[in-house]
């Protein structure tokens, strides 16, 4: 298939944290790979600590004919907002999110080009991991996520289906157009709707480096996954609470029967310290469930920028530009 390179066509968005030495190699390997077709590169630097700006200015620097932007965030704010605004900077038919370290690789975003342009009826291409190479322990823990969250929420999620996927531009005006703060990418994905395909692909190896996700983290995206998209663990609190007052009046009649017709006095001490403390933890969790809500409401509710961008660098002229995005 080709395409003049002065057409555009696919705009991709990587976000990037702590990928100094992947960045160059990322860069060779798209080049190679979209020979003949329009690509922008939009990099967004997501408060890295090491010298990744560098890098990518570097690139920039060295490749005048390519399309780079460069947004460097003033800290790290990460991945959800790195993804919002790659989508408000690009510009091509076609957007792709897809990350630096070369696990996804960047021949997948062309079978993805290739299939939305010869099946038109579909908006998105989402690729899915058909297999996982992660540990037994992580890929239980993901598959119960996604089993839980699927029965909790009223949109769907295909499981185990990432962020590395191929939309149009109107799948990513109807993203750019949700104003809330706490964000959670597969669940707007889904939410939008559109006719999405799902085709498997194979992770690869990480180039360089480490991944910053930890089991820590992957439980804390998939609470605020379940709590952005479900107002399920509210409910459960409520029901929890009534069926707990029905099994405490039943107790009571037990206990009333037992004492005035049957002459058995109830044991105390050990059956009152036991319900104190039952109780107690259930209210507590409810406590912190309901915390978790108020916390999301109060954080939307002071509207405070999803980013900060301190530099915008961009191919062709290099210049920065001081841009504070909402």
């Amino acid at each position: 298939m080709k395409v003049n390179r002065g057409e555009k066509m696919i705009s991709l968005i990587i976000p990037c944290y702590n990928e100094e030495k992947n960045i160059k190699i990322f860069y060779e390997t798209c080049e190679k790979t979209f020979k003949n077709i329009s690509i922008e590169y939009i990099f967004i630097n997501d408060g890295s600590k090491d010298n990744t700006l560098l890098e990518i200015i570097d690139v920039i620097k060295n490749n005048p004919q390519s399309q780079i932007t460069c947004l460097n965030f003033s800290r790290n704010f990460g991945k959800e907002a790195a993804m919002l605004a790659g989508l408000k900077e690009s510009h091509n038919e076609f957007i792709s999110i897809i990350d630096a370290d070369l696990q996804q690789n960047p021949k997948y975003v062309l079978e993805m080009y290739k299939f939305l342009k010869k099946n038109k009826d579909y908006d998105c291409v989402a690729c899915y991991q058909d297999k996982r190479k992660e540990s037994k322990i992580l890929t239980t823990f993901k598959n119960c996520f996604y089993k839980i969250i699927n029965k909790m929420s009223e949109v769907p999620l295909k499981t185990n289906a990432s962020d590395f996927r191929l939309f149009n531009k109107n799948i990513k005006q109807a993203l750019i157009n949700m104003p809330e703060y706490c964000r959670f990418s597969k669940g707007l994905f889904s939410y939008v709707g559109f006719n999405v395909y799902y085709m498997p692909y194979q992770v690869e190896k990480r180039m360089h480096g480490k991944t910053s996700w930890s089991i820590i983290k992957l439980f804390k995206y998939a609470m605020d996954g379940i709590l952005s998209f479900s107002v399920i663990p509210l409910k459960f609190t409520t029901s929890i609470g009534f069926l707990s007052f029905i099994i405490a009046i039943i107790y009571l009649i037990i206990i009333i029967i037992q004492k005035i017709f049957i002459g058995i006095n109830p044991s105390g001490y050990a059956t009152i310290v036991c319900l104190i403390l039952i109780f107690s933890g259930l209210q507590m969790i409810f406590l912190g469930i309901l915390g978790e809500y108020i916390g999301k409401i109060y954080t939307e509710a002071k509207r405070r920028p999803k980013f900060i961008i301190k530099d915008k660098i961009k191919s062709n002229n290099i210049d920065m530009e001081n841009d504070n995005e909402k």
